[in-house]
């Protein structure tokens, strides 16, 4: 199969807010902004990685958040995020139980859609 990983997720977010962005994605969830290639960060966005954790948010003119579609992030540790992000005022959501891990959904500041999962028996290396 020529396709073998997914590179990064790139998600949408609106003019002028890359402050919130780094609060959420650098600061709540942790993952490290890393500096944009020069000829795009003119565009706006930011991009933040950790490992082979890539999410770039890029601006788009007509902005709509992702209300379905959406990364889901491996955690460790999720019941202390969740409390965490609930104490930053993030609304943290739970779905059906899906086997094998524990779960929970939260907005990113934009309403883009994020989940974030934990295997029951931790994260192996």
């Amino acid at each position: 199969m020529p396709v073998v990983r997914i590179d990064h997720v790139q998600l949408a977010m609106p003019a002028g807010r890359e402050a919130e962005a780094r609060a959420f994605y650098g600061g709540l969830l942790g993952i490290s902004e890393i500096p944009k290639p020069e000829h795009l960060a003119k565009r706006g966005g930011c991009w933040f990685e950790h490992g082979s954790l890539r999410i770039h948010l890029g601006v788009e003119a007509d902005f709509q958040p992702a209300r379905k579609a959406h990364p889901a992030l491996l955690v460790e540790g999720l019941p202390t995020l969740v409390a965490e992000l609930e104490d930053a005022g993030v609304q943290v959501s739970e779905d059906q139980p899906l086997d094998g891990y524990f779960r929970v959904y939260v907005d990113d500041p934009f309403g883009n859609r994020i989940e974030l999962m934990e295997p029951t028996g931790g994260i192996t290396p």
